[in-house]
């Protein structure tokens, strides 16, 4: 199973199962390994979450917080990117399991839920991993224990709270009922035809509307005024030290040789593995020096600079370091002069330095410099009447893009009281989860609504799809045979059971939560 989720763990669908997965695992999993009769509580060292007086501790929320990242691990074969993890939210799946099951385990006592110990027993004899030739085997039990570092005290207490767990649960889901509106209305979505009329308006059929005065564009440009501020500019003198003017005057011992060799064994990786000492040993010889050289002559920059800094006086170090002083123009970060193309750590300590202000050493495949900022020019915003040009694009593109939204929420509006309306057609076509509508393109949203109507009713707002806003109202929908959907209704009830419940519990979870007085760390959550 895990092998061919591998192979299709770029598909949008496997991704969303891995989720649902992962919901479903956490929920029980770090019960198993928790500890106390609640399964939570405790702890050292600050709290994840307080909910109704209680504290989840970090050390629970670490640990159910890794193993959920190590199942998502095995489900893709390889580490999780970062950006990954950020996207499915990991940190915040696993505080939210920790909650949602501790108020779930502290409702059985209402719901009249009892766990006996052998409800326990025999949940822990029916795990596989404590059984032997398809048995019980008391042994392993103890062995798998142990090498976990765990009591029997301690692993049967949290399966208690496991087995309290998945029986709060299913009562939930028991209480789930699948009515026969219920199953009539998911039978004509997925089998009714739909034909659409339609208008649309985007930016682009807008903008030549749009009209904007002196005033709103001030407004405009004071509220959008970063993106018109000028780049921050400077102005450099500065001295470029060459290492190879040094190198030529030194020498490197055999030992040095061989410690440079081996500091830097992956550098002489040929075709049959790492070559030996013998074989490349000029090469060793040549990057020593020039390491040696580099070291020297940063070290001779940065105690020259050192000594002179609070003098500012960039002349006074180029004369003892018998250095030429080099000029720039003023100049921002992402249109450099020509003799510092590339050169970004030098460019970076520039804009960090104040006017008049020594800067450096800074080390570059090019040299090592030091440098001093002879002129700084701030970041402004200019006056309109400079910009005007580009401030009426940008606010005129902004203006449209909420002109085109207020026409088809006026068009919408017109099309629900069935006024006369120019429209497009879709065509024919069939219930999609993903959202395929003729001509209009995907939008599941505009799919689930049409579905819910009849023939000439249309949603008083428009939905948005691509840069598109469309306003929408059912033309026609032809109706599925009423005959197939009784020969097929108890077929259908069943289908729909599963999600019924999962949406029940969802429900009641939710209901937990609005009644319980939860305090998070928003620290172990935040993605920075």
């Amino acid at each position: 199973m895990l092998s061919i989720m591998r192979k299709q763990k770029e598909s949008i669908v496997i991704k969303i199962v891995f989720v649902i997965i992962v919901l479903s695992f956490i929920g029980t999993m770090f019960l198993v390994w928790g500890k106390g009769s609640d399964g939570l509580g405790g702890g050292k060292g600050g709290y994840a979450a307080k909910v109704n007086g209680t504290t989840i501790s970090l050390e629970e929320y670490q640990s159910a917080y890794q193993r959920i990242r190590n199942m998502y691990q095995q489900i893709y074969g390889q580490s999780i990117p970062p950006e990954m993890e950020k996207m499915l939210g990991l940190k915040k799946v696993a505080l939210d399991g920790l909650i949602d099951n501790f108020l779930a385990i502290k409702e059985a006592k209402s719901l009249g839920i009892k766990v006996s110990k052998d409800d326990v027993s025999a949940s822990i004899e029916a795990m596989p991993m404590f059984q032997k030739d398809g048995k019980f085997s008391f042994d392993q039990y103890q062995q798998v224990l142990k090498s976990n570092r765990m009591t029997p005290k301690d692993f049967e207490e949290g399966q208690e709270s496991e087995v309290t767990l998945k029986k709060v649960r299913q009562s939930i889901k028991d209480k789930a009922v699948v009515s026969d509106a219920d199953a009539l209305a998911q039978y004509k979505k997925e089998n009714d035809k739909l034909e659409l009329d339609y208008v649309a308006y985007a930016p682009s059929d807008v903008i030549a509307e749009v009209k904007l005065s002196e005033a709103d564009l001030n407004d405009y440009l004071q509220k959008n005024s970063n993106d018109f501020k000028t780049a921050e500019k400077v102005a450099l003198s500065y001295i470029l030290l060459d290492p190879a003017s040094v190198a030529a005057k030194n020498t490197v011992s055999e030992d040095e040789i061989q410690t440079f060799y081996q500091k830097n064994i992956d550098r002489w990786q040929g075709k049959d593995g790492i070559q030996p000492l013998s074989e490349v040993k000029e090469k060793v010889k040549t990057e020593a020096l020039k390491q040696k050289a580099a070291k020297q002559m940063f070290e001779l920059a940065a105690d020259t600079l050192y000594k002179n800094i609070k003098s500012g006086d960039l002349g006074l170090i180029a004369g003892e370091l018998k250095q030429k002083i080099q000029e720039t123009t003023l100049f921002a970060a992402n249109a450099p002069v020509v003799p510092l193309i590339g050169e970004a750590a030098v460019i970076k300590k520039a804009l960090e330095l104040k006017q008049g202000e020594l800067g450096g050493p800074v080390e570059t495949a090019k040299g090592i410099y030091i440098i001093k900022a002879k002129e700084r020019k701030a970041s402004v915003v200019p006056p309109l009447a400079e910009i005007k040009s580009a401030v009426t694009e940008k606010a005129k593109t902004s203006k449209s893009i909420e002109f085109a939204k207020t026409k088809a929420e006026e068009a919408a509006k017109q099309l629900s009281t069935n006024a006369a309306v120019k429209t497009q057609s879709t065509g024919s076509f069939g219930y999609s989860v993903k959202g395929d509508i003729p001509v209009i393109g995907v939008s599941p949203e505009m799919v689930e609504a049409a579905f819910k109507l009849s023939a000439a009713q249309a949603p008083a707002t428009p939905f948005k799809v691509g840069n598109r806003w469309y306003a929408i109202r059912v033309k026609n929908r032809i109706e599925a045979s009423k005959a197939q959907f009784d020969a097929t209704k108890e077929e259908q009830k069943k289908k729909m059971l599963p999600k019924k419940q999962e949406d029940a519990l969802t429900e009641w979870a939710k209901g937990l939560r609005e009644k319980a007085k939860i305090e998070i760390n928003q620290a172990l959550i935040t993605d920075k």
